[in-house]
């Protein structure tokens, strides 16, 4: 089961974009905008990990092209990074700004930007194309904009949530590019 998993997780991205997509006019008619809008976050990074995955692209980009050839990202590590990492961030920011406090909703707000933030600066960097670029700048910033500023002006939203939400996202970043750099060492 773990091996189907690791090998076709993708295939989860690919049917449950568009599954929630279609229950996003549902979704609009029982949640406020806000909400919506951290609920939309979910379909929309599947979508975006379909540009960026779909035949092992992302992993074979990271391996070639920053880790010299070497199998510094793992088709396991690509899994969780992607199941647990950003699945499961966005339903646990979901239900918790849904039913605890709408600060939770910074961070898919933050999972969005913070993501496309690091596309674009591979790009700019390397001065050439990343698997996820297009989806990270044509989705994630106007997304993640839009979710940032509708969550920041509900109730008890302040600096607080948005240093702690922000910095949650970085260390899950961080703890990515630990992994793929002990790896590559």
């Amino acid at each position: 089961m773990m091996r189907a998993l690791r090998d076709h997780w993708l295939i989860g991205a690919l049917v449950g974009a568009p599954l929630l997509l279609a229950m996003a006019p549902v979704q609009q008619a029982v949640m406020p905008p806000w909400l919506l809008w951290v609920f939309l976050a979910q379909p929309l990074y599947m979508m975006h990990q379909l540009e960026e995955h779909v035949g092992d692209r992302f992993r074979r980009f990271v391996n070639e092209r920053l880790a010299g050839g070497a199998e510094a990202l793992t088709p396991a590590a690509v899994a969780v990074i992607n199941i647990g990492g950003v699945w499961m961030v966005n339903a646990a920011s979901l239900l918790l700004a849904a039913t605890h406090h709408p600060g939770w909703g910074l961070l898919a707000a933050w999972l969005m930007l913070v993501n496309a933030g690091t596309h674009l600066a591979a790009a700019v960097r390397l001065k050439a194309y990343n698997p996820g670029l297009v989806s990270a700048l044509l989705l994630f910033l106007p997304a993640g904009l839009t979710t940032l500023i509708l969550v920041s002006f509900q109730p008890g939203v302040g600096f607080v949530e948005h240093l702690g939400a922000l910095l949650l996202i970085l260390a899950l970043h961080a703890i990515i590019v630990l992994h793929v750099t002990r790896r590559f060492k």
